[in-house]
C-alpha cells in the first residue's frame, strides 16, 4: 500500500497560540505529528510514503532528510519528500502525484488524529473497496470538531452521494449525518477528475471531492468514531486522549 501525507499548511493559529514550531513537528503525546503517520502506515505496510512539506519550513525538511537516511526509531521508512509551496490542498495532492504512482494510495493531512485500531479496519476496507471496483474510500465521522466541516451525503449503502459546506443545504437531500474525516483512499480514476478540477482553475480537496461525485466516481465511505484536527493549542490534549483510545 502507499501513503501520502500533506504538510504544506503553515498551522497559522497554532502559531498565534504560541506554538511557534511548524505544524508537522508539533507533539502529540510526545512524538511529532509526522513521525505518528509515518508509524501508523509502517504499521500498515506502506511500500512507499509520500510527503508534501512547504518550502517555509526548513526544520521540516531537515526532519525528513533525517528520517530518510537513517529511519525513524530503528526502522526503514521508505520515504520520498517534496518541498513545495502550493495554493491549497488539492494542489499539493497534484504535486505528490508522481511519488503516489498508478495505483490505489491512501491520502491523510499532517494533523489528522484517528484512533489506530479504526485506521487498520480503514485499510482493511479500502483494499476490499478496490478489488471490488470502487473508485475510493472516504473517511467520514459523525463527530463534529471542525470550524468549517465538509459535510457528506451518503445513502444507506453508505455510498457517497454528495459534498456539502452546510448540512441544510442539500439540494433537497436528506440531511448529511457524517463530515470528512480527511482521510482519502483513491484509485487512479482520480487523476482524470484532478486534472478536470485544475483545467477549471479550482482549489481545495472539497471541491475536489464535489467533483469526484460529478464525475460519476464510485465512491465508498467508511464511518470513524471520533477524527480532529490540530489547529489549536486546545486541540494537542484532545488528540492525545482520543490516540490512547484506539491503543
Amino acid at each position: 500500500m502507499v501513503f501520502g501525507i500533506i504538510a504544506a499548511g503553515e498551522g497559522s493559529r497554532l502559531a498565534a497560540e504560541g506554538i511557534t514550531v511548524a505544524k508537522p513537528l508539533v507533539k502529540v503525546g510526545g512524538t511529532p505529528l509526522i513521525d505518528r503517520l509515518l508509524h501508523v502506515f509502517m504499521n500498515e505496510g506502506a511500500e512507499r510514503i509520500a510527503v508534501i512539506c512547504n518550502d517555509k519550513m526548513a526544520d521540516v525538511q531537515h526532519h525528513l532528510e533525517v528520517v530518510q537516511r537513517e529511519g525513524l526509531d530503528g526502522q526503514n521508512i521508505p520515504l520520498d519528500f517534496i518541498v513545495r509551496s502550493t495554493p491549497s490542498s488539492m494542489h499539493s495532492l497534484n504535486v505528490l502525484r508522481p511519488l503516489l504512482g498508478n495505483g490505489s494510495f491512501v491520502l491523510t493531512t499532517v494533523d489528522t488524529i484517528f484512533r489506530e485500531d479504526e485506521f487498520h479496519r480503514y485499510v482493511e476496507a479500502f483494499r476490499q473497496a478496490v478489488d471490488n471496483g470502487q473508485d475510493g474510500l472516504m473517511g467520514v465521522t459523525d463527530y463534529v470538531d471542525d470550524e468549517k466541516p465538509l459535510w457528506v451525503g451518503t445513502d444507506a449503502g453508505m455510498r457517497v452521494t454528495g459534498y456539502y459546506d452546510m448540512a441544510d443545504a442539500t439540494g433537497g437531500a436528506p440531511r448529511p449525518t457524517y463530515i470528512s474525516a480527511g482521510i482519502y483512499g483513491l484509485t487512479e480514476s482520480c487523476w482524470a477528475t484532478l486534472d478536470h478540477c485544475l483545467e477549471r482553475g479550482e482549489h481545495r480537496m472539497r471541491n475536489f471531492q464535489r467533483a469526484l461525485v460529478g464525475d460519476g466516481r464510485q465512491l465508498e465511505a467508511f464511518a470513524f468514531t471520533k477524527v480532529l484536527d490540530v489547529d489549536h493549542a486546545s486541540d494537542i490534549a484532545k488528540a492525545e486522549a482520543l490516540i490512547q483510545e484506539g491503543v
